[in-house]
């Protein structure tokens, strides 16, 4: 007799039996309880100065693009529902500098990018990225005096850097450097010149992670950097509670909204983040996680479009109102699809 049908009266019957609701396809729909919308997509795009588009060998399926085409593929973004796009400069390494002062430069690549797309989208967000690393000659997102990173004084330069940017006409300014003071610094700036709308997304919780790999090509920042690490700004790997201090610090100086990187290896610190603030919390599934997913599916070891949900919808159920995602349009475009 199959146990499907063994009567109620019988011992071994199981009274509850959670696979009933998962039987069929409108059921599960109807007790799902986290999903996955193109609402919470944000999709960074790497931007150089080159005659056309150029792969980025360890991130497969990704390119650094012209500024026209970054323009066409905000288009894209804006037509599929995308609510925003994150920008990233590969700099031409003859306009790196040890004091990176091409970042404050108001005609620089990215300050170019955010206009003419501006000039092409009419209801699309465009965030900024704001540090030091792409611009600077020794690769680090900071100054540097007698081998240290210094502090204040890099902060003078990341303010010009998000004024040059908010004059462009970016909406979200987002500090990845992590320095200390940096949110209340940028804050106090874009507020004196009339900038009260722009918002901050503070890379809040941002990790020295070895996943930046992929990134760090993809800007043109690894050989710069060369054998150096991050360690004496960015976090340890292994503290939490540091994170919510970094988060409580950001908040308290005037963050929109907070930011945890990398991602998928931290997932507890999300869930952590989002039940302590209760403040708008993304994640960015960083180049190193895009790159393992994107090189498995290329090779047929994984379904790159169902890895692609699966990871996503894991930043929902941790907590994350968005993601900072690689994964973003071919994502949107099945869910637009349904």
């Amino acid at each position: 007799m199959s146990t499907d049908r063994l009567p109620p009266s019988l011992p071994s019957f199981p009274a509850a039996r959670p696979r009933r609701l998962r039987r069929a396809d409108w059921t599960r729909r109807l007790v799902a309880e986290n999903r996955l919308s193109i609402d919470d997509l944000i999709w960074p795009l790497f931007v150089h100065e080159g005659p056309g588009n150029a792969p980025i060998p360890s991130m497969p399926g990704v390119e650094r693009l012209t500024v026209a085409a970054a323009a066409a593929a905000a288009r894209e973004a804006e037509a599929l529902g995308i609510p925003c796009i994150a920008l990233f400069p590969a700099t031409d390494p003859g306009l790196k500098t040890e004091d990176g002062r091409e970042a404050t430069n108001p005609d620089n690549l990215i300050c170019q990018t955010v206009r003419a797309i501006k000039a092409a989208t009419t209801n699309l967000g465009v965030l900024c990225d704001v540090a030091l690393d792409p611009y600077t000659s020794h690769g680090h997102d900071g100054l540097i005096v007698d081998d240290e990173i210094v502090n204040d004084a890099t902060l003078d330069v990341l303010v010009q850097q998000a004024l040059v940017q908010a004059r462009a006409g970016c909406d979200i300014i987002a500090p990845s450097d992590m320095m200390d003071g940096r949110v209340a610094a940028i804050r106090a700036a874009l507020d004196a010149e009339g900038f009260q709308r722009v918002q901050i997304m503070a890379y809040a919780a941002k990790y020295a992670s070895a996943f930046y790999g992929p990134f760090r090509d993809a800007v043109g920042s690894a050989a710069n950097l060369g054998r150096g690490d991050k360690r004496t700004y960015q976090m340890n790997p292994g503290n939490g509670d540091e994170a919510l201090r970094e988060v409580a610090l950001d908040i308290a100086e005037g963050a929109d909204m907070v930011m945890v990187k990398p991602g998928m290896p931290y997932l507890d610190i999300c869930w952590r983040v989002k039940q302590s603030f209760g403040l708008p919390t993304f994640a960015y599934q960083v180049s190193g996680e895009y790159a393992m997913l994107a090189g498995a599916a290329e090779r047929g070891w994984l379904d790159r479009a169902r890895v692609a949900s699966e990871s996503l919808l894991s930043f929902k159920r941790a907590g994350c109102d968005g993601v900072l995602t690689y994964f973003a349009r071919d994502v949107a475009r099945a869910l637009k699809e349904g």
